[in-house]
């Protein structure tokens, strides 16, 4: 069943009036009629089911026949990534990480960052398409756009964070890392990795240095890479206790 989307949408909440874009989308695309079930979350753990009550190209009503809050899921995975110079790239990595399971998605510019800017609208959208796509009821969260140094100023000290970089030196695997209910954040840097300096400085407050293995990984595959990685490893760990 496809799932759709509304903010507003509360547990109380009776009747739902779709938009004329989603109600063309409805009736053209899902080919749905007068009494088909419908599913909607507001991105906050709402799941609302309902009936298609009345139905025509620019407006479409359903009514409640339950709602219930779902559980917030254990994996609590936080991404800090480089502003990826192409915009289709950056574009790809918070879709495709939204899919997977990511909780909370920091941009950030490093020294080597070659673009500093990006449209959060146009991403707070793709995100809502891709939480839609995969069936997700809760929405991850993105920042604003945020220096490393800014990002580490302010990150929790209770947050376990890790900086993934492709120097020689003493290094965790990704797949290594046991952190079950505390929140995981692993900074990704651009094309050319992050400076040495950013390396120190990120060391210095505390974040552990991983290994995402050998290849030499874009951006946006080293995002998703370590987000396939510390899903699998928590569910895993999971099964454990």
């Amino acid at each position: 069943m496809n799932i759709f989307f509304n903010n507003k949408l509360l547990k109380s909440t009776d009747e739902i009036l779709f938009s004329e874009d989603e109600a063309k989308h409805i009736v053209k695309v899902l080919r749905k009629k007068i009494g088909d079930e419908i599913l909607v979350t507001n991105g906050k753990g709402l799941k609302w089911r309902g009936t298609i009550s009345s139905i025509n190209i620019k407006n479409l009503k359903a009514i409640k026949l339950d709602a219930k809050l779902i559980p917030k899921p254990i994996e609590n995975i936080h991404i800090a990534i480089s502003i990826i110079k192409s915009n289709s790239r950056m574009e790809w990595f918070i879709e495709k990480a939204t899919e997977l399971g990511v909780n909370e998605i920091t941009p950030i510019i490093c020294f080597n960052t070659e673009r500093k800017s990006l449209n959060l609208d146009r991403c707070q959208k793709i995100i809502i398409s891709a939480v839609k796509q995969s069936k997700r009821f809760f929405i991850p969260k993105l920042n604003p756009v945020i220096s490393l140094k800014e990002f580490l100023a302010l990150k929790n000290k209770n947050n376990d964070t890790y900086i993934a970089h492709c120097y020689k030196g003493e290094k965790k695997l990704v797949h290594e890392i046991q952190s079950i209910n505390n929140k995981v954040t692993v900074m990704i840097g651009p094309e050319g990795d992050f400076s040495t300096d950013e390396i120190n400085f990120s060391i210095n407050k505390n974040a552990i240095p991983i290994s995402l293995g050998e290849n030499r990984l874009r951006t946006e595959t080293a995002g998703i890479f370590a987000i396939n990685n510390l899903i699998i490893q928590k569910h895993i760990l999971k099964t454990k206790y």
